[in-house]
């Protein structure tokens, strides 16, 4: 995942939204948004190489996401990143408790920023302080940088959204949309990430194009005030090709 968007107590009837881009090598087996066979009350893709994933949801409402930090050379742990994200939606540690047990153990995974969200609120962690922030009511938006970058895919993305929650409850497939700009930034405006201005061009939008690597999904959930969850997934593979789109609705959890 490379770009993430929590909307938390900052629209009607929604008590947190997730808009979220993830970017990955075309080649790397992965499977579509669904109900997971060994976890059936866990919802979204999988990682087919590891077996974790990049943004999943629990039927209770539990949520988490997370992003790779770029820092040159792609940074590999012993562990793989996914598995912070399926930890935490498949078991039962708060937030809270979850990001600072991250935390103490985050040398063992490439350089990360992880999301987790549950009743109580949601909270971030990353790799490059291990510190655990608790995430106020607005809208926060996370990339491949530090919590305390502001890339102008990150902007584009907080603006977008504004624009269409500014009038009401949005229609979810104008927040989807929000993830297909390809607008380039100027080259004065991106970030040094140690990859070359070249590679910084190519992730610099929010949907990425490429024929190895690219935006392979992007993702839209969020829950109800009546307990009720969506997420909807939209699939990619090489130059942006459509590949197919998945929508679940789950009801009130009752477990």
């Amino acid at each position: 995942m490379c770009l993430i968007l929590l909307a938390l107590d900052a629209v009607a009837g929604r008590p947190w939204l997730l808009l979220a881009n993830r970017d990955e090598f075309h080649a790397r087996p992965s499977a579509a948004a669904q109900a997971w066979p060994d976890a059936p009350e866990v919802i979204g893709g999988r990682d087919l190489e590891a077996g974790g994933a990049w943004l999943a949801l629990h039927r209770d409402g539990r949520y988490a996401a997370v992003t790779n930090i770029r820092l040159g050379a792609p940074g590999r742990g012993a562990r793989s990143r996914g598995e912070l994200v399926a930890g935490f939606v498949r078991g039962t540690a708060t937030a809270t408790d979850y990001a600072a047990a991250v935390a103490a153990r985050r040398a063992e995974y490439g350089p990360f920023n992880l999301l987790v969200g549950d009743a109580g609120g949601a909270c971030t962690v990353s790799s490059l302080d291990g510190v655990v922030r608790r995430l106020a009511r607005g809208v926060h938006a996370f990339s491949n940088g530090s919590l305390a970058d502001e890339w102008p895919k990150m902007r584009h993305l907080r603006e977008g959204f504004s624009r269409v929650v500014a009038h009401g409850t949005p229609d979810d497939a104008a927040l989807l949309a929000l993830l297909a700009d390809t607008r380039q930034p100027d080259d004065a405006e991106l970030p040094d990430t140690g990859v070359g201005l070249a590679r910084e061009r190519l992730l610099a939008p929010i949907f990425i194009r490429g024929a190895e690597y690219g935006t392979r999904a992007s993702t839209l959930a969020y829950a109800r005030d009546d307990g009720s969850l969506m997420l909807w997934e939209r699939r990619f593979g090489p130059d942006g090709r459509a590949l197919g789109e998945t929508r679940v609705e789950v009801g009130k959890w009752e477990g």
